[in-house]
């Protein structure tokens, strides 16, 4: 099987692991920057030319898709679609995942556990919306941030509504999210595959930091998820349209909430926290769509 893995760079941990997976599968693996290729659409059909060729005979596609590239990226993984290659993260999914709002409207419509939260179209009424948010304290997020890039903790109104207002001046989209307090500085997450979660891990802030993001200096370690956590998790990817998803949950007095769907989760924190062979699976999960 001939598997195009789209990534900026060969070198990064996830990338080289689905590299050494495929080809201990028996599998051939190129990896494909994705920026490098071309979209050429016309009445013959779809193609994609990259660098000096026609990408061609692809059985399919794993997409590692930065969160700064999301347009053009998830544009060339819809036209490996078009051209009926399977992809193992389709580009519906990436670009549900990245709009973070549109991704907790549609766990919301699910059922699913989330924490309380509030969007206005920069609302002046902070009050009325730090109280909809459960009250202070509240965690302020950009709908663009990522790895914990752009998330403020509020502990009190004053600060609050400072935070919304200098975000409100700037013109940059936020939202007020319930602060759950017996997490601890603590989340977990569980890596899904083909709707199963195939590893989880717990990740702690260090002292004094409510942010858990292994790349703010947190620390990892495997965990056994309860029965409901598991569900929570595969029915949030379900829910967003993966195959493949790094699921964030909070465990909290009222069960597990959802933090986030990610579309691209890295390998390096759940194989070192959990010691196992995680792009193996997604290799498998490959191979059990793809029929040569």
């Amino acid at each position: 099987m001939k598997i195009a893995i789209l990534s900026r760079n060969q070198n990064l941990y996830s990338t080289k692991r689905l590299v050494e997976a495929a080809a201990e599968h028996g599998h051939e693996a190129h990896v494909i920057d994705h920026l490098a290729c071309n979209i050429e659409i016309e009445q013959k059909g779809p193609s994609l030319y990259y660098k000096d060729h026609y990408l061609e005979d692809y059985d399919a596609v794993i997409p590692r898709i930065g969160a700064s590239v999301t347009f053009y990226g998830t544009a060339v993984v819809r036209q490996f679609e078009m051209m009926n290659i399977f992809t193992a993260v389709n580009s519906r999914g990436i670009v549900h995942s990245r709009d973070k709002l549109r991704c907790l409207q549609v766990l919301s419509k699910e059922g699913i556990g989330l924490p309380k939260t509030v969007f206005t179209n920069y609302s002046r009424n902070v009050e009325h919306v730090v109280e909809s948010a459960g009250g202070v304290p509240v965690i302020l997020k950009l709908l663009e941030g990522t790895q914990g890039l752009g998330v403020v903790l509020a502990e009190n109104k004053n600060a609050a509504q400072s935070v919304l207002e200098a975000f409100n001046g700037l013109k940059a989209r936020v939202i007020v999210q319930e602060f759950i307090k017996e997490a601890k500085g603590a989340d977990i997450r569980a890596f899904v595959v083909d709707g199963e979660v195939v590893g989880a891990m717990k990740r702690q802030g260090k002292p004094g930091e409510f942010r858990s993001n292994l790349h703010r200096g947190g620390t990892s370690e495997s965990i056994e998820l309860s029965v409901e956590e598991k569900y929570t998790a595969i029915l949030a990817a379900k829910a967003v349209g993966l195959g493949i998803a790094g699921v964030d949950l909070l465990q909290s007095e009222r069960g597990p909430l959802v933090l986030e769907v990610n579309s691209s989760p890295g390998l390096k924190g759940i194989e070192s926290a959990t010691q196992l062979d995680i792009a193996g699976k997604i290799i498998s999960y490959i191979e059990k769509n793809v029929r040569r």
